[in-house]
């Protein structure tokens, strides 16, 4: 992503090109714009529903799903239980999104104009949102959930989602996901931006939310996309512009490693404290046979190591994220054959109630949430999540 400006810090690790809110760039006039270029709202759709992502439609011209029938609109009940979608009805937006050909002809022959909304949940989708929105920057606590930003890092120009997505990238060492290529982008008419990206069937699957939430976020103005939620297609048309996917691939790729554990780490994935995910051992996962330990308890011994510094400090230490990264990676050793996943999670917890003896129960929590999200993705000892 080009940018007019850095953000300045004295750690030269984190100093993250971002846009300051600016439009990205359209893509060139000889290039195709979307995966859609010259094909009519419906061919859009049917192109959609092939790839395996259930579309519903969208108000001609805006970004809101097709109003529900009269019948829905004056009765009040669940939208995954409508009796409108057993006979083809458009009802409460994405709850009715399909796949069905026939289902998707009849809708967009009714309306030609519809844009084309796709339901990020039955699709296996994440889709970053980043917001360019003028609002007022929040304190620095608020920026990125769960993690301290030193006074070192000047966050003059800071403005938008494309900074906040920048700098924790930054912290994590990773490509910026505005810049991967690899995966599906697309440029919003207010300026902003979508990244596509999939998740694996039998992986961890996680919530929607926004930037501002305070229950579950990303990062300031980044807002997330994925169960209970939808994401309006490249290709689509509103009265403030067109949704135009940007230069590089033109569909999802795999969602990344240190995405999947940052997800978790800020609460987004589907097992909540209401509903705590059971201990994943034994995995139900066919496991290889186990290598010698030596490399993966050394990457591991080096997170634990981290987690254990966290008793020095009763708060300011990052101890969740800390646990949940080591908790992730194990899990992700364990399922490529190099750890032991029951020595893993006893070494887990041994860890955390060193550092944190007075919640037990919160560490367990933290522990199996991540080894389950690490054990939907094998790692060597040589990766970093």
């Amino acid at each position: 992503m080009p940018g007019s400006s850095r953000l300045k810090t004295k750690s030269p690790t984190l100093t993250p090109t971002h846009c300051q809110g600016r439009p990205v760039p359209v893509p060139p006039a000889d290039q195709p714009s979307t995966a859609m270029t010259g094909r009519t709202s419906l061919e859009a759709a049917l192109w959609l529903a092939r790839q395996g992502y259930p579309v519903h439609p969208l108000v001609p011209q805006a970004k809101t799903p097709a109003p529900n029938c009269t019948e829905c609109s004056r009765v009040q009940h669940a939208p995954q239980n409508c009796p409108c979608h057993s006979r083809g009805g458009w009802c409460h937006g994405f709850h009715a999104a399909t796949t069905h050909p026939e289902t998707i002809r009849k809708w967009w022959t009714t309306e030609p104009r519809f844009g084309t909304g796709v339901a990020c949940g039955p699709a296996g989708l994440v889709v970053i949102d980043i917001d360019t929105h003028s609002s007022e920057i929040p304190g620095r606590e608020r920026l990125l959930p769960g993690i301290s930003i030193h006074e070192a890092v000047d966050l003059t120009g800071l403005c938008s989602g494309f900074d906040t997505l920048a700098l924790l990238a930054a912290y994590r060492k990773r490509l910026n996901p505005a810049d991967d290529t690899a995966t599906l982008r697309v440029r919003t008419p207010s300026g902003g931006m979508h990244i596509w990206y999939r998740t694996l069937r039998s992986g961890p699957q996680f919530r929607s939310s926004s930037g501002s939430g305070t229950k579950a976020a990303l990062a300031w103005q980044v807002d997330i996309r994925a169960a209970s939620g939808y994401i309006v297609a490249p290709g689509t048309r509103t009265r403030a512009g067109q949704y135009q996917a940007l230069p590089g691939a033109r569909k999802p790729a795999l969602l990344p490693l240190w995405l999947v554990a940052e997800l978790t780490r800020t609460g987004h994935s589907l097992h909540t404290a209401a509903t705590p995910p059971q201990p994943p051992m034994p995995s139900t996962r066919p496991r290889p046979a186990l290598r010698s330990a030596g490399d993966g308890r050394r990457v591991l011994d080096k997170l634990l190591d981290e987690v254990r510094a966290c008793g020095t400090s009763p708060a300011g230490m990052a101890f969740t994220e800390k646990l949940n990264r080591a908790a992730f990676t194990a899990g992700g050793l364990a399922q490529a054959g190099h750890l032991d996943q029951t020595e893993c999670r006893n070494l887990l917890l041994a860890a955390a109630t060193q550092a944190r003896p007075h919640q037990n129960r919160r560490n367990t929590r933290i522990v199996d949430t991540g080894l389950r999200a690490g054990t939907a993705r094998p790692i060597h000892p040589k990766e970093r999540t």
